[in-house]
């Protein structure tokens, strides 16, 4: 099958290349090792002001901000609720009508089906102040809930979506 001397080649070939690898390794930690050999002290030192933490933002209350709500505002952030929710009273999507939500009793819409999560607040009502939380993450507001909506970060955009709402049972 093979000869000696093509079975030499073979194993010689085998063992450079792996003399290389090892070689080439000990020779790239030697260059680019960080830290040194004495513990690695900085050669010099940059110093820099430091700088306050940055304060909290003051959170303003949803009273405050459904104060200044614009309705109009309010239809457009709509949109993003659209696809799975109607405004007609009785006509669930993929999630529940929203007409009269505000103030409605949590898992109430008729023909609908709530995830356990939602059945179980069946007892509260969609206060502007629940709408919030879940309108900003509604699987932390209300773990386990079906809702695949990632939330609303903007305080004024759901301050305004919940006017909207509200003003539809007027």
């Amino acid at each position: 099958m093979f000869d000696t001397m093509t079975f030499t080649k073979i194993a010689g070939g085998v063992c450079g290349a792996l003399l290389v690898l090892l070689l080439g390794k000990w020779a790239a930690e030697e260059l680019y090792h960080v830290g040194g050999h004495g513990g690695g002290e900085a050669s010099y030192v940059i110093e820099v002001e430091e700088t306050e933490v940055a304060e909290d933002v003051e959170e303003v209350s949803i009273e405050e901000l459904l104060a200044s709500a614009d309705i109009a505002k309010g239809a457009k952030v709509f949109k993003k609720c659209s696809s799975c929710h109607k405004l007609e009273a009785g006509e669930n999507g993929t999630g529940p009508y929203l007409y009269g939500v505000v103030g409605r009793q949590i898992a109430a819409a008729d023909g609908f089906g709530y995830s356990g999560t939602l059945s179980g607040l069946a007892g509260e009502a969609w206060t502007p102040e629940n709408l919030n939380g879940f309108l900003e993450k509604p699987k932390s507001w209300a773990p386990g809930t079906t809702m695949s909506f990632n939330g609303l970060r903007k305080p004024q955009e759901r301050a305004d979506l919940i006017a909207y709402l509200d003003s539809l049972d007027d």
